[in-house]
C-alpha cells in the first residue's frame, strides 16, 4: 500500500496547520486551488495527511495564506520530514520547540492511554510539580521555563472541554512516580490529591501499578502514550500512534505491528494494575505518609 510509506504524523500535522492556515485567511478549498493553480484533490490530500508532500508546495501555499517567515519555516522543514519511513522528532532539528507537534495531536484524540514510570504525566500535574521538573533544568531561563509550565497547564484543558468531547483518559502510574519527591513534601501531598481529584472525572481512570507487580512489561518498555483518533467522516479513523519521548526528542509509531506491539504492553499493565478504588486508596495513604513522614 502507498500510505504504508512511512509516518503518518508529520503529514497529518502539516496538514491540520495548512488547514488552520487557510481558514484564518478565510479561504476556501476552491480559492485556495485555483489561486495555487492545483486541484481541490490535491489540496484535499496534503490537508488530510494522505501522502509526502512537496517544500514547494508547502512555500507556495504558506505565501498564499500569508504566514509568518518562522512558521514559514517550520511548515517546509516539516514536508522534508513527510517522506521518511519512520518519524523521530528531535528538539534540537529545524522543527522548533514552539510548534507543538504532540500537543496538536493530544488535542486531536478520541482516546488517550498513558504508562508513566518515573513521573506524574503532564496532562495529570499540578503548577507546583511542573515547576519543580523544570526546576532541574539548568539549560532553560525563568522565562522559558514558565513557559514550558504554562503550555503544560493549558493542555490539561482538554481533560473538561465539552466540543469536540473530551477524550477518554486512561492512565497506570507505576507506583514509584508517587513515591518520588518532586518540589517538596507539600507540593507532592498536594499533587496526589490533585490526582484523586482529578480520577473523578467520567472519563479520566487512574490507576497504580504497585511495586508487588515485581518485573513487568512496563519496566522493559519505558513510558508511553498511546493514541486513538475518531472516526470523523471518514469510513476509516486515523491509524493510532504511539508516543515515546526521551531527552532529546521524541519517536511517533504508527505502523500496526508497532502498534498491536504496545497493545499487549498495555494489555499485560492493566491486568497488574489495582483497579481504581484500591488506587485511590494507595494514593491516599501515601499522601498520609508524605505528611508524617
Amino acid at each position: 500500500m502507498a500510505d504504508d510509506m512511512g509516518s503518518t504524523v508529520p503529514r497529518r500535522q502539516l496538514g491540520r496547520a495548512l488547514r488552520e492556515l487557510r481558514t484564518e485567511a478565510r479561504m476556501t478549498l476552491d480559492g485556495a486551488a485555483e489561486a495555487l493553480h492545483c486541484s481541490r484533490q490535491k489540496m484535499w490530500r496534503i490537508e488530510t495527511g494522505l501522502g509526502p508532500v512537496r517544500a514547494l508546495d508547502v512555500r507556495a501555499m504558506c505565501e498564499l495564506y500569508g504566514a509568518t517567515p518562522e512558521l514559514s519555516g517550520a511548515l517546509t522543514a516539516l514536508a522534508n520530514e513527510t517522506k521518511a519511513k519512520g518519524w523521530w522528532h528531535s528538539y534540537g532539528d529545524a522543527i522548533p520547540d514552539w510548534f507543538e507537534l504532540y500537543v496538536g495531536l493530544e488535542s486531536a484524540a478520541a482516546r488517550l492511554r498513558e504508562y508513566d514510570d518515573t513521573l506524574i504525566p503532564g496532562l495529570l500535574q499540578t503548577r507546583g510539580y511542573a515547576c519543580g521538573v523544570y526546576q532541574h533544568r539548568a539549560e532553560v531561563t525563568e522565562d522559558e521555563r514558565e513557559r514550558l509550565v504554562q503550555v503544560r497547564l493549558q493542555r490539561q484543558a482538554l481533560l473538561q472541554r465539552r466540543l469536540p468531547p473530551a477524550p477518554q483518559f486512561e492512565v497506570v502510574l507505576a507506583e514509584a512516580s508517587l513515591l518520588r519527591t518532586v518540589g517538596d513534601a507539600q507540593t507532592m501531598a498536594d499533587q496526589l490529591r490533585h490526582l484523586i481529584a482529578v480520577g473523578h472525572l467520567p472519563n479520566v481512570s487512574i490507576r497504580v501499578l504497585p511495586l508487588t507487580a515485581g518485573l513487568h512489561r512496563g519496566a522493559e518498555a519505558g513510558s508511553f502514550v498511546i493514541l486513538d483518533f475518531p472516526w470523523g467522516k471518514r469510513t476509516t479513523a486515523e491509524p493510532s500512534v504511539i508516543y515515546c519521548e526521551s531527552w532529546t526528542g521524541a519517536l511517533y509509531l504508527d505502523r500496526p505491528e508497532e502498534y498491536a506491539a504496545y497493545q499487549q504492553v498495555w494489555a499485560s499493565l492493566n491486568d497488574l494494575a489495582l483497579d481504581e478504588a484500591q488506587s485511590r486508596q494507595l494514593i491516599n495513604k501515601i499522601v498520609g505518609e508524605v505528611h508524617h513522614g
